[in-house]
């Protein structure tokens, strides 16, 4: 079913514009998750939240690479008569220091002070190693928050909470059948509403609500919900229990 964006009238599939109103509708495809239909256009399936870009290929993260450093070796230890002293390590030919084999003039090069290579390269920065990852406990998470869910009688201003650790609840009057989770027996009018009336299913952090066969029927803001059909509540909704608007709740979400 195609929901009309302007007035939720619930269209078939392939529809092009509402039966009700004559608005444009949306173009759908399937969620490749989930099978839901979902707008062409959607970044994230509204039924499983499932990501409909992940094909999409992620930019490309530039690889960087520390630079290496060289340390020389000093000067000769003490006692080694086989090391050489500072200053032989620059010395010129047999030709004299002012030429070479070729006649060239070769410019005087002065001995290094102090250990050899220790003035050459700078001091390291901090910025030149490696941040070290921080090591995260496997015990540590993160916590959603759960949702709180409810209706709110609008005679008597009195709220029902929806059981939070059932995933199908029923709505309707005490019965041998199917007892039913949120009993409304006892609010004014309530003979117009079925032993067995309607179930609100819970997927993720989704709320469904369905009729299941009712007599007098199911409404969301005043519109019929057709047997057979459910609709994603939103916090705001007014859940009417038989025609008339007579035994009426608000969903809320906190």
């Amino acid at each position: 079913m195609i929901v009309c964006p302007n007035c939720n009238h619930q269209n078939p599939e392939g529809a092009v514009q509402c039966e009700a109103c004559y608005t444009p509708l949306p173009a759908t495809t399937n969620c490749s998750n989930c099978g839901a239909t979902v707008q062409t256009d959607a970044n994230f399936c509204g039924q499983c939240g499932f990501n409909l870009r992940t094909n999409t290929p992620l930019p490309g993260v530039e690889e960087t690479s520390m630079p290496s450093f060289v340390e020389f070796v000093g000067a000769a230890t003490p006692g080694n008569s086989s090391s050489a002293s500072q200053s032989d390590l620059f010395t010129t030919n047999s030709l004299g220091p002012e030429s070479n084999e070729l006649g060239n003039s070769v410019p005087d090069v002065a001995p290094l002070s102090g250990s050899l290579g220790k003035e050459l390269l700078p001091p390291p920065l901090a910025s030149d190693f490696p941040v070290p990852s921080p090591v995260v406990s496997s015990d540590s998470h993160t916590r959603l928050q759960q949702q709180t869910a409810k209706l709110l009688h609008l005679r008597t201003d009195t709220p029902l909470e929806l059981p939070p650790q059932l995933s199908l609840i029923h709505i309707g009057k005490w019965n041998d059948r199917i007892p039913p989770d949120i009993d409304v027996s006892g609010f004014p009018d309530s003979e117009i509403v079925s032993r067995i009336h309607a179930d609100i299913r819970v997927e993720g952090d989704a709320f469904y609500i369905e009729d299941v066969g009712s007599s007098n029927g199911t409404y969301i803001n005043n519109m019929l919900i057709p047997l057979g059909n459910r609709h994603r509540l939103r916090s705001g909704d007014r859940i009417s229990l038989g025609k008339g608007d007579r035994v009426t709740f608000l969903f809320q979400i906190s």
